[in-house]
């Protein structure tokens, strides 16, 4: 039976959306919304495909054109996702979908694209190229006991915790993007990176909704961490998170996402994915404190003749000094600049 890929339309969202969901590989970031978060909050054209077969659903690969002016255009699945890729049935769907994503490549004059894969591809076609070494993921199961959790961190790490539980910290769990998106503007302008807008945390909470939540940590009643979730089958994943001047000090970042995996674990979620970070990181070394094993993404390019893979990262020393200028921007004027830098930065 032939395998044909066609272009995603709103009408298909259920029908790819319970593909996605009954998919082993399926992960937050393949549902349909994202195609409208990215169209509305960034203006980057969505080329999301199905392949069928005998008029079911039998694959799909979730792509968006980012284009910036600094950084040129590339296909990438997806803009702003740790994971992505192609989900098929069967090697003749993903074939299809690879087909069917290198035409869109070459109809829009690019010469990269780029697949955020979580699960290495034993043989790769022609053109195509493979890096383990860009990126890694913190995936880790806990229980419903809060005690035997908080047991499972290291010693050191678990030390910290318990000096935010001790010192009175609490948390309050909303949807409260606005007081998230001050706090988290705060937060990256410190660490020399452009801000998202406040209007990508709204469009998210209008499409993802109960799937996603914001966990504010208080000292004394005054906020000093904020993290916006993502909820997953039986994963959390805190993606979005940053803390005041003042939260290092009473350790809020560090209860923050031990309050992330309490609260999840009281609703019967029972995987912590911590998201990617690049080795050399302080948020890599953040989250290995936490107990967590580095596992390389082995994400998927094809290039063009004469293309390399893109180097968009804080490592690479030809962004050293916009990022230590970044950083003393005054916060309005950080806020004001950064989404419209940040789009590119996908």
């Amino acid at each position: 039976m032939t395998t044909i890929c066609t272009l995603f339309s709103p009408s298909d969202a259920a029908e790819w959306d319970d593909f996605v969901s009954r998919h082993p590989q399926g992960t937050f970031f393949h549902q349909a919304a994202w195609a409208e978060v990215l169209r509305v909050a960034f203006g980057h054209t969505p080329h999301f495909l199905l392949a069928r077969r005998g008029g079911g659903i039998v694959g799909v690969l979730p792509l968006a054109l980012q284009k910036s002016a600094l950084f040129g255009r590339s296909l990438i699945s997806l803009p702003f996702c740790v994971y992505g890729g192609p989900l098929a049935r069967d090697a003749q769907a993903e074939q299809t979908l690879r087909e069917g994503a290198e035409d869109v490549m070459r109809t829009l004059g690019l010469s990269v694209m780029e697949w955020r894969t979580r699960e290495a591809t034993p043989e790769l076609p022609p053109g195509w190229q493979a890096r383990d070494d860009l990126y890694v993921t913190f995936r880790k199961n806990f229980t419903g006991d809060d005690e035997a959790n908080l047991k499972a961190i290291p010693r050191k790490q678990r030390a910290v915790v318990r000096k935010g539980i001790d010192g009175g910290l609490t948390s309050d769990i909303s949807q409260n993007t606005d007081l998230l998106h001050r706090i988290y503007a705060q937060s990256v302008r410190n660490l020399g990176t452009p801000v998202f807008s406040k209007r990508y945390f709204d469009v998210l909470k209008q499409h993802f909704g109960a799937a996603m939540d914001v966990l504010t940590v208080l000292e004394n009643g005054e906020p000093r961490a904020a993290v916006l979730n993502f909820y997953w089958r039986d994963e959390v994943l805190p993606y979005y998170g940053g803390g005041t001047a003042a939260a290092r000090a009473c350790h809020a970042n560090d209860f923050m996402y031990w309050e992330v995996m309490r609260h999840a674990a009281r609703r019967n979620y029972r995987l912590f994915d911590y998201g990617r970070s690049k080795r050399g990181t302080g948020a890599f070394s953040f989250k290995k404190n936490w107990g967590f094993t580095p596992e390389p993404l082995p994400y998927r390019f094809c290039l063009a003749n004469g293309a390399r893979i893109p180097d968009h990262n804080p490592l690479n020393p030809k962004y050293r000094l916009m990022i230590a200028a970044w950083k003393k921007l005054p916060l309005p004027i950080a806020n004001l600049l950064g989404p419209v830098l940040v789009r590119g930065l996908g």
